[in-house]
């Protein structure tokens, strides 16, 4: 007779015990043990341990799985159990571990994996093999692909979150936190009474009432400076998209800026001479040309496909000096230059922050974080199972992204979500932009090294965003070169990968629609290629979600400088705009108010937020992985110290990929 002592630890989360009755059943590659209750009597708690004799006749051998099963109490009581991890003491000596982190329903069973990781290759036990497979084919019932829109990525195949597999749902904290309607988040700002409003503001300062009590540095920085160059350019670095300013060598056909207009801001010099030395930038929203403005609150709004130009000043100051608000060129589309009128410089930038809304919140934030990481997330279920190296890597960057995408598809971008009814770029536009950024999406653009080189910013001063990015990219991928270098040997190893495989072809096919223009690899031949795009894949999910989504409110909770949608069109001829033209292009009172509540909902963090590098779940066992963790958080403690440090300096500091304020995930 041998004895196996069996310790098992219920989660600390609310809800997690249970009075449903509990079996397990222990499988090695000699035997397996008999089916033994385990609370018979006495039920789990929340954050209990547990310890358990099971008797078996003989050694099991190597323990391969354990079992485990959930009936409901006297056949009357129905509730789940949510296991943290099961340890078992062998007859041998060995400490085996058993990572579970799952709900437990009733009337369900569970079959959990040791802790040690293992490729599909290196599987040689039969059993364990069936097992393998098995899993994969159940959890590629539960998480299927959906078409959402055509000719954009594929989401998960599921409504609501409920019918999401509960190891995937919100926790109870974060899914009452989250729970929210537009009503409630208004009522936190104390803005419920404006929000059915339709009338315009009277005044810019009329805006300081409702702001005064939701406040924080860069709101307050944002109020001060909106309309003025400096913070209009700095935003191009470090604002909400730091991603669409590139260097310009030739001026656009279509942007027919000449030196006449623009002597006076560069100071005497040419365009021709400052663009030799690198210091004149472009972004071009061509991507909104020719959609149409969404109807808000019975009234067309009105959308435009902006150029601006930018000169780095010798103080190293990037701002505009040149905006032509649609893409065609005509004498009704003047170029605004800083010296025209104050009110026709003003309403220009106005336009631009508009579309700079669009092209953020469609491309940047929905399409480049969320999107991308509900691919990774489902390709992830339905390939790679718990026992695979990538999975354990990929697990924290993965949690709450699907119901979190499911809500926003159902809340904010739906018929009837707040984005559809307070946007300009709501409805069938937002449709067409995400169909156009999903077609110009490429492989280098999600790499940040690539997309800075690509974009000729890699000496640009007081770009906040490049020097954390970048020193945070450099962490990750040492990470991940060390952790799946100690899995894959060689070249071969990854070739011979067939769930990985098959995980890089469902991500190249549902995600990128086999458009082999993106760039994105499909197969993997080498591990150099494979650590690359794994590191693409977790800093998309968390440090490039962070620097797209964490300033959200604290740059557009002032209105003006990022208005969600504008009731007037552009202006055809200079000379024509004053102060109560601006309020009237502006959104309206409850447009405003609506559009604040949803930036603030977005920028907040929750009881469950887990910053980048701290991963609850214990899922190693192996000292090699257990010891990159620790220099990995090491390096990420540093960059925050860091971080911290040059930000002291700093009149407006940027604090979005410090890594203490990145989210492991994209969880809200």
């Amino acid at each position: 007779m041998v004895i196996y002592t069996v310790t098992l630890h219920t989660g600390d989360r609310l809800s997690a015990g249970t009075y449903s009755h509990i079996y397990i059943k222990l499988r090695g590659t000699e035997a397996e043990s008999e089916k033994k209750i385990l609370n018979y009597i006495r039920w789990f708690w929340r954050g209990q341990k547990r310890e358990f004799k099971i008797h078996c006749e003989a050694s099991l051998g190597e323990l391969i799985s354990v079992k485990l099963y959930s009936k409901p109490f006297m056949g009357l009581v129905y509730d789940q159990w949510f296991c943290d991890k099961i340890t078992i003491n062998t007859p041998e000596g060995d400490e085996v571990l058993f990572p579970c982190y799952c709900w437990l329903d009733w009337d369900e069973k569970l079959y959990l994996r040791p802790a040690k990781a293992s490729l599909v290759f290196q599987e040689t036990n039969q059993i364990a093999q069936k097992q393998r497979m098995r899993h994969l084919e159940e959890q590629q019932k539960l998480f299927s692909w959906r078409v959402y829109a055509e000719d954009t990525p594929q989401v998960i195949n599921c409504d609501t979150p409920l019918c999401l597999p509960p190891e995937v749902r919100f926790s109870f904290t974060k899914k009452t936190e989250f729970y929210f309607t537009a009503g409630t988040q208004l009522a936190a700002l104390k803005l419920a009474g404006l929000a059915d409003s339709r009338k315009s503001w009277e005044s810019i300062c009329q805006l300081e009432a409702i702001i005064c009590e939701n406040r924080s540095k860069t709101i307050e920085y944002c109020q001060e400076h909106w309309d003025k160059d400096d913070f209009f350019g700095y935003q191009f670095l470090n604002g909400l998209n730091p991603m669409m300013i590139q260097r310009c060598s030739t001026l656009p056909e279509n942007f027919p800026v000449t030196d006449d207009m623009v002597k006076d801001t560069l100071r005497g010099s040419s365009l021709e001479q400052e663009m030799e030395k690198g210091n004149i930038f472009l972004s071009d929203y061509k991507m909104l040309d020719g959609l149409v403005g969404n109807v808000v609150s019975g009234r067309k709004q009105y959308l435009t496909a902006p150029l601006v130009l930018l000169y780095c000043n010798p103080e190293g100051m990037m701002k505009p000096i040149a905006i032509q608000l649609r893409q065609k060129p005509s004498k009704d589309n003047p170029i605004f230059l800083p010296t025209d009128s104050e009110a026709d410089w003003k309403l220009a930038k106005i336009f631009v922050r508009n579309a700079e809304f669009g092209v953020h919140e469609v491309d940047f934030h929905l399409l480049r974080t969320h999107l991308l990481a509900e691919v990774f997330t489902v390709a992830t279920l339905r390939n790679l199972p718990s026992s695979h190296p990538l999975h354990k890597l990929l697990f924290p960057h993965m949690r709450y992204t699907l119901q979190i995408n499911i809500m926003a598809r159902s809340r904010l971008i739906s018929t009837d979500g707040v984005i559809t009814m307070y946007a300009g770029v709501g409805g069938e536009s937002l449709e067409e932009l995400l169909k156009r950024a999903t077609a110009s999406l490429t492989y280098s653009a999600l790499c940040l090294p690539d997309n800075i080189s690509e974009r000729g910013l890699e000496t640009v001063p007081c770009y906040y965003y490049r020097d954390d990015g970048m020193i945070l990219w450099n962490i990750i991928n040492k990470f991940v070169a060390a952790f799946l270098s100690h899995y894959y040997q060689h070249d071969e190893d990854v070739q011979k990968d067939t769930e990985l495989q098959r995980w890089i072809s469902e991500i190249f096919t549902n995600g990128f629609l086999e458009r082999h223009s993106s760039g994105i690899p499909s197969p993997f031949q080498t591990l150099k290629e494979l650590i690359k795009f794994v590191t693409m894949v977790i800093f998309t999910a968390s440090a490039q979600h962070a620097a797209v989504n964490s300033g959200q409110y604290d740059f557009g909770g002032w209105m003006p400088n990022y208005p969600t949608a504008l009731r007037k069109p552009p202006p055809k001829k200079k000379g024509q705009t004053d102060e109560r033209t601006i309020l009237e292009t502006l959104p309206d009172v409850g447009t405003t108010v609506n559009g604040m509540a949803v930036l603030k909902l977005l920028s907040n963090d929750s009881a469950d937020h887990y910053p980048l590098g701290k991963f609850p779940e214990n899922l190693y066992d192996e000292e090699v992985p257990c010891k990159l963790i620790e220099e990995f958080q090491k390096d990420l403690e540093e960059l925050s110290d860091l971080i911290e440090k040059r930000n002291k300096k700093l009149e407006l500091p940027y604090t979005y990929l410090s890594p203490k304020n990145v989210d492991n995930s994209v969880a809200i």
